[in-house]
């Protein structure tokens, strides 16, 4: 075990990890500055309340990164793990619309007595880990590009998590595990002819089904979805209704200007942004530390999508390759995701800004995902140090 830690410790990613730890804590301090106006006019709780919802779960979040950070990522791609890992996926996914509660116009939570979880979340780890173990032994056994016997199934359980996201009317997660497990097959290696060809299949297929999302609109294109469509074409002509919190994110962001108006000082979270320690907690960034606090948000995150694409580029083991391409790709997404939302690039989803945005689910499956990232950065520089 000791020799283990030492070879941990010399081969160490630090520059992920700060800026990993660094991100959590700039997070918590715009929550607490975010949501203390909000907290006491909107639910009648203390200033702080929020914000010690946070620390508690960047405290669970601990103990979750090191496991990740200290479980060989190679496991992962073993049976027994794959499946475990994929039954309690679907477990989850069936069972929120039994059980579960909405918030946010998506019915995506299981309150579990102690707390919430979230499954969608869930499902976003789950598959990058499940792709990059599939195509990985794939990789080792036989040919990685035959259709019937290495991308049929995999594709087949994507499609079947993707549809129990979007039964939940959560576009924005299913949007991000659908891309992030097409990363991670972009990585393992396929041929662009193979990728051609799964893409007619998905056209034809989204062709047959077509006709029986008709008959269903109902359930999928609710007034509220309609609304944020509406708000995302013209906000200014719905600034009363479904536009109201893009066009009080636009006067946060105006209002912060280069400087911005200082820590605490925002006006828009007085009441006029609604949730502003949430999705939008952007806007609040923008309003009170200005483009400068913007930059230092989307540059930690940017360093850890690049970071990412190198250690994916600088692995010679295909799992460990897909492992980082497909963590990467899943915070380069949920970030574009959020952050096109409150710009109004695309419509409103919901989806929180990775490490800032106020949430427990989030904040611990992300700390999962650095911490396997890590994992993952410390083979790779043990393995290059070797050879």
């Amino acid at each position: 075990m000791i020799p283990y830690i030492k070879r941990y410790a010399k081969n160490f990613d630090y520059s992920l990890f700060i800026t990993y730890m660094f991100l959590c804590l700039f997070g918590l301090v715009m929550i607490y500055s975010a949501s203390m106006v909000w907290s006491v006019n909107r639910y009648d709780f203390e200033p702080d309340h929020f914000y010690k919802k946070q620390i508690l779960n960047l405290i669970l979040a601990v103990p979750v990164f090191l496991v990740g950070a200290l479980f060989p990522y190679k496991h992962y791609r073993k049976k027994p793990m794959m499946i475990t890992m994929l039954v309690v996926m679907f477990i989850l996914l069936v069972a929120v619309h039994f059980i579960g509660y909405a918030a946010g116009g998506a019915k995506s939570w299981i309150n579990l007595g102690f707390g919430n979880i979230q499954p969608s979340e869930l499902a976003k780890i789950i598959m990058v880990l499940y792709f990059a173990g599939v195509f990985a032994n794939k990789a080792r056994k036989g040919p990685i590009d035959s259709f019937n016997q290495s991308i049929a199934p995999p594709v087949t359980v994507l499609v079947m998590a993707v549809a129990l996201v979007l039964s939940e009317v959560d576009m924005g997660s299913a949007m991000i595990i659908f891309f992030t497990a097409i990363s991670v097959m972009a990585a393992s290696g396929i041929r662009i002819q193979t990728f051609v060809k799964i893409s007619g299949i998905i056209i034809g297929a989204l062709a047959l089904i077509t006709p029986l999302l008709y008959l269903v609109r109902d359930k999928f294109i609710t007034e509220r979805r309609l609304g944020r469509i509406e708000a995302f074409l013209n906000p200014f002509e719905y600034e009363q209704g479904y536009g109201y919190q893009v066009v009080n994110g636009y006067l946060a962001i105006g209002a912060g200007g280069l400087k911005g108006l200082g820590l605490g000082q925002s006006v828009q979270k007085l009441g006029y942004l609604p949730e502003p320690q949430t999705d939008f907690i952007m806007a609040i960034i923008a309003e009170e530390l200005g483009i400068v606090g913007v930059l230092i948000v989307i540059g930690g995150l940017g360093f850890i999508v690049l970071r990412a694409l190198v250690i994916a580029l600088s692995a010679e083991d295909p799992h460990a390759r897909m492992i980082a391409a497909g963590f990467g790709s899943f915070i380069g997404f949920q970030t574009f995701i959020n952050l096109g939302g409150l710009l109004g690039l695309i419509p409103l989803t919901g989806v929180p800004l990775p490490f800032i945005s106020y949430g427990g689910t989030s904040v611990i499956l992300l700390s999962l995902a650095m911490g396997i990232l890590l994992n993952v950065s410390m083979f790779v520089k043990y393995e290059k140090t070797r050879s």
